[in-house]
């Protein structure tokens, strides 16, 4: 995804994408120096909703970032007829999307660069898949890929190679709870009790003075694959060829069962041949209690995205207008896996869990972290970064609860305040530009605190990355 994004898009650009999204690739986007810009979506599957995007929303878009959550399709025709008109890339996420069609045309195969994870439908953990529609492009993206990547390890391989045995091991003594336990007790859970992983937003100020640069984000990208970076090795290739060789098999497997978890109550189909949904998503009164009652019959649930990422890392995105079918979908979707659909619904059944109660935008909770916490906010203390040249301004969030505004100089004058979208000359390579965003209290320090925060710009950029 970092590839497509710094080869399609320009530093700087603002990036259409779905709030309910995978937060590492929201600091995918941010690595990627682009301003990530939440769309609405629709409470039914968490698609992106066209109909509901302003005009104000499209001006001055440089890229389009579809998700496919679950497997569910975005409007991708209807994204490429505009990104057509606009002159922008339209760039697919397709991880959960393997398989998925949209008026007999796989989805992956309409926008200029496709994304496919070997991680999610084959379970192979080796990376993913950079498609591309015009081959004279290949050259220039393996020269990126390959300055990016660090060499292989025979440790890594070894580990590879005796994990499956072991995870079967483990299954099989139904020592599951207790080797999660030990996870946790070796600090080893980066996401913590929570869904989205930390967001360090004072250390993510600081890491966007790098932008665009991979490294400075890798403590947040490396969250779930640690060696995301590392060169596959032989033992990793051929047990993904072989895994891929089955591939319509499993792809079969998953639409027999997201067939049964779709006539369920819990569901909302949609209309059209049935997909190989990658998780299916249930739509609960009580998404937390499900997820409990699931883990305590040994079903593991995961990729959940609650709450939205405007809501989740507000000060640093373009606010979707109508955030209210987002949160509703957050918190009552619940993730099935299709190749456990009788297990599942056995277990939900039994329990009577009760489905999500009707949507309506008037009803929706605001959750917890959009409305924020009460801050004094000082009339003269600034939180002040100096941010890379190619790094946008970030709007402000519309209806921001308690925002300290992050003020900084116009030029090389400290002290000086900038005018939102004011522009520095152009100067010797270095030189950098001043940009204002955004940033709540609250995600920086608990109770009631102020901070002032100067970091240097970066004085060039970091080895082993790509310039181009």
């Amino acid at each position: 995804m970092y590839l497509a994004l710094r080869h399609w898009v320009k530093p700087g650009g603002r990036v259409l994408m779905a709030p309910v999204n995978d937060d590492v690739i929201f600091f995918v986007v941010l690595a990627a120096g682009l301003r990530p810009v939440m769309a609405p979506v629709h409470h039914e599957d968490g698609s992106i909703d066209m109909a509901a995007i302003p005009d104000s929303t499209w001006e001055g878009l440089s890229a389009v970032l579809t998700v496919n959550i679950y497997g569910n399709p975005d409007p991708v025709m209807e994204l490429r007829s505009r990104c057509h008109l606009m002159g922008i890339p339209l760039i697919e996420d397709c991880a959960h999307a393997i398989g998925t069609s949209v008026g007999g045309r796989l989805v992956g195969t309409f926008g200029e660069a496709s994304t496919y994870s070997l991680g999610k439908h084959l379970g192979a953990r080796t990376g993913g898949i950079l498609s591309i529609a015009d081959p004279s492009q290949r050259r220039a993206l393996e020269a990126a890929r390959d300055e990016l990547l660090s060499p292989g390890s025979f440790l890594s391989e070894l580990a590879y190679g005796i994990r499956p045995y072991l995870e079967t091991a483990v299954r099989g003594l139904r020592l599951t709870s207790l080797a999660w336990a030990v996870v946790r007790m070796l600090g080893m859970e980066e996401r913590g009790p929570e869904i989205r992983m930390p967001l360090r937003a004072a250390r993510l100020v600081e890491a966007l003075n790098h932008t665009p640069s991979l490294l400075p984000f890798n403590d947040w990208v490396k969250v779930d694959m640690h060696d995301y970076r590392m060169r596959p090795g032989p033992l990793r290739l051929r047990r993904t060829e072989r895994m891929l060789a089955e591939l319509d098999t499993l792809l079969r497997a998953y639409r027999e069962g997201t067939a049964k978890l779709l006539a369920s109550r819990w569901a909302i189909s949609r209309p059209g041949p049935v997909q190989p949904l990658f998780q299916v998503p249930l739509l609960v009164e009580d998404r937390e209690g499900t997820r409990d009652l699931l883990h305590r019959n040994r079903i593991n649930t995961g990729y959940l995205y609650d709450p939205p990422l405007d809501v989740y890392a507000a000060a640093f995105t373009e606010h979707s207008r109508t955030p209210e079918a987002a949160e509703w979908f957050g918190r009552h979707a619940m993730p099935a896996d299709p190749l456990k659909a009788d297990r599942i619904l056995k277990v939900l059944d039994r329990a009577g869990v009760a489905p999500a109660p009707p949507f309506s935008p008037r009803q929706v909770t605001r959750h917890p972290l959009s409305t924020g916490r009460k801050v004094r906010r000082p009339s003269s203390r600034t939180l002040t970064t100096e941010a890379f040249s190619s790094f946008p301004t970030f709007p402000e969030a519309p209806a921001a609860p308690g925002p300290v505004t992050v003020a900084v100089p116009a030029d090389n004058t400290p002290g000086t305040p900038s005018t939102r979208g004011t522009s520095a000359p152009a100067g010797p390579p270095g030189y950098h530009e001043q940009s204002t965003m955004q940033l709540r209290a609250a995600d920086l320090l608990p109770g009631d605190h102020t901070v002032q925060i100067r970091t240097p710009a970066a004085p060039g950029h970091f080895p082993d990355e790509p310039r181009a």
